[in-house]
């Protein structure tokens, strides 16, 4: 008895990407190419329609970029698999990609043999991270770890205080609070609590107003 092959929908919005891979796919009985999708709408469109068991996806898109498509796909089938593959492996993109719900974030300069590995574990529900992007998601979870005063205060920042009102806000002095915002500063990377704040909405550490 044959087996049944990895239903595959490609999501890409450069051609000889998308084609490349549909091509080394195909050349496999493992899996099958059931549609391609050079942009976020068409590829909800052949989603919805064709129930792909595993959905690749490119993380830079536009106007609807991977993680916005991520979450709707997820909204339409919440066992959506669904592996991002990019070019990019920054933090900020990783936590976003993680957050939505993708199953695996894998690089493209990947080898066919990672590749296809991936598809295989995100088919079978497990997570498939490139060794690269897992180690620094790994550092960086381990060096943003923030304390329950310092989350506290981040939220505060979130909201637009100032540190005279997170401190009274949360009774402790005001050389408390610019001590932990310092710290903050430290653990996310960021030079300023503009950009903490915004790394820290990008992760999902404060919700947005």
């Amino acid at each position: 008895m044959g087996h049944t092959p990895i239903r595959v929908l490609l999501v890409d919005d450069q051609t000889l990407v998308r084609e490349g891979l549909a091509s080394l796919l195909s050349a496999s009985d493992e899996f099958e190419v059931i549609g391609q999708a050079a942009d976020g709408h068409e590829a909800l469109r052949l989603f919805t329609e064709h129930a792909p068991d595993v959905s690749v996806v490119d993380l830079r898109m536009t106007p609807m970029d991977g993680v916005e498509l991520t979450q709707h796909m997820r909204g339409v089938r919440p066992d959506a698999r669904i592996m991002l593959l990019t070019t990019y492996d920054t933090d900020d993109e990783i936590y976003r990609g993680l957050s939505a719900g993708a199953f695996g974030y894998v690089l493209k300069d990947v080898d066919s043999l990672a590749l296809m590995t991936a598809i295989r574990a995100v088919h079978a529900g497990k997570k498939s991270i490139s060794p690269e992007v897992a180690r620094k998601l790994a550092d960086n979870v381990a060096s943003a770890h923030l304390t329950a005063r310092q989350q506290g205060v981040l939220e505060c920042l979130a909201q637009g205080k100032s540190n005279l009102e997170i401190a009274k806000t949360l009774f402790i002095s005001e050389g408390t609070v610019k001590a932990h915002v310092k710290a903050i500063l430290y653990k996310l990377g960021a030079r300023d609590r503009t950009q903490a704040i915004t790394i820290a909405f990008k992760r999902g550490m404060v919700k947005a107003l």
